[in-house]
C-alpha cells in the first residue's frame, strides 16, 4: 500500500466549505475539482490554478484520492457510485461532508464493492479555520485507509483526532454539534430571561465566560470530574438543581419569556430526584442515561482518542 502522492487528488464540491478545502489541497497536490454548479468550480479553478472537470467521470479518472465536500449523504453516495469505476485501483475516498455514522457504514459498503478505501474526516471548525489551517479533523476508518489518506489529511489539518472505525469521526462531530446547537438555544433563552429582569446581556455573557460560571463548569467539573469518574458525592444536590430550575421557569413565566431548551432540561432533574438521586451532585442525572441505555458513561483512558 502506497500513500496518496502528488498529481492524484480529486475534490467534488466547491461550495462554502469545499472552496477552502480545495485551497488546502491545491498547495501539495495537482488538484482536480468538480461541482455541479459550474460557476463555483470555475471560480475555484481560476483562484487556485486547479484543473476543472466537466463531470464526475472526468474528475475521478485515475485519481488516487477522492475528497468529498457535499451537502448530504445522498449526494456523496451518488458521486462515489459514479466515480468508483474511474478511480485508480485501491484509491481512497475521504468524506469531509457532515453525515451520520450510519451513512458512512453504507458508503463503505459501496466502496468495498469497488475495492476502494474510505475515511471519514469530519471537520470540527468553520470556513475561516479551514482556510487558515486551524481546523481539527475527527478521523474514522481502518488503519490502512487512514495511512493511505494521510497526506491528504495532513494537508487539510495539522490537528487530527484519531477515533475508531468508520463513522466514528462523524459520530464525534454530530455529538459536538448537538451540544453547540442546543447550547445556543440555552444562551439565547438565558439572555432574554436575564434582560427581562434588568441584567445587561454583556454582564451575563461575562459571567458565563468565567471558569466558575454556568457555561464552562458543567464541562470542566461536572462532566470531566464527576460523570466520567463516577463521583457524585458532595457538591450541589440534584434536588437543589431541580429547585433552581423551577425558579428559572417561574421567572420566565412571570416575564412572559418563552423557554424551550431550559424547560425541556427541567424534566431529567425531576426524574433523577424521583429515582432517589436527590442528595447526589446534580451530575448524577447521567445515571439516568446509564440506566436507559445500558452503557457506562465513565471514562476509559486506554481507549480514548489520540491526536
Amino acid at each position: 500500500m502506497t500513500a496518496v502522492s502528488a498529481l492524484e487528488v480529486a475534490l467534488c464540491g466547491c461550495g462554502n466549505m469545499g472552496a477552502p478545502v480545495a485551497a488546502r489541497l491545491a498547495g501539495p497536490f495537482d488538484l482536480r475539482v468538480y461541482d455541479r454548479d459550474a460557476e463555483l468550480a470555475d471560480a475555484c479553478g481560476r483562484t487556485l490554478g486547479a484543473s476543472v472537470a466537466g463531470s464526475v467521470t472526468e474528475l475521478a479518472r485515475d485519481a488516487g484520492a477522492l475528497v468529498l465536500s457535499l451537502p448530504n449523504a445522498a449526494a456523496s453516495r451518488d458521486v462515489v457510485v459514479e466515480a468508483a469505476p474511474h478511480l485508480a485501483g485501491g484509491a481512497v475516498v475521504v468524506e469531509t461532508s457532515t453525515v451520520a455514522p450510519a451513512d458512512m457504514v453504507a458508503l463503505q459498503a459501496v466502496c468495498e464493492t469497488h475495492a476502494l478505501r474510505l475515511v471519514d474526516a469530519a471537520i470540527l471548525s468553520g470556513v475561516v479555520q479551514m482556510r487558515e489551517g486551524r481546523s481539527i479533523l475527527l478521523v474514522g476508518g481502518d488503519d490502512d485507509a487512514v495511512a493511505l489518506a494521510a497526506p491528504v489529511l495532513d494537508a487539510l489539518a495539522a490537528r487530527q483526532v484519531r477515533l475508531g472505525g468508520i463513522g466514528s469521526g462523524m459520530a464525534a462531530k454530530v455529538a459536538n454539534n448537538a451540544v453547540s446547537h442546543a447550547v445556543m438555544v440555552v444562551l439565547v433563552e438565558a439572555t432574554a430571561l436575564a434582560q427581562a429582569a434588568g441584567v445587561p446581556p454583556l454582564v451575563l455573557a461575562d459571567l458565563l465566560a468565567d471558569p466558575d460560571g454556568g457555561l464552562l463548569r458543567p464541562l470542566t467539573h461536572r462532566l470531566r470530574e464527576r460523570v466520567l469518574e463516577g463521583d457524585f458525592e458532595g457538591g450541589m444536590p440534584t434536588e437543589a438543581a431541580l429547585k433552581d430550575s423551577a425558579l428559572a421557569l417561574q421567572m420566565a413565566a412571570d416575564a412572559g419569556i418563552p423557554l424551550y431548551a431550559v424547560k425541556g432540561a427541567h424534566t431529567p432533574y425531576e426524574l433523577a430526584v424521583d429515582a432517589g438521586h436527590g442528595r447526589l451532585d446534580y451530575a448524577a442525572i447521567s445515571l439516568l442515561w446509564e440506566e436507559w441505555t445500558g452503557r457506562s458513561l465513565r471514562a476509559e483512558p486506554k481507549d480514548g482518542p489520540t491526536s
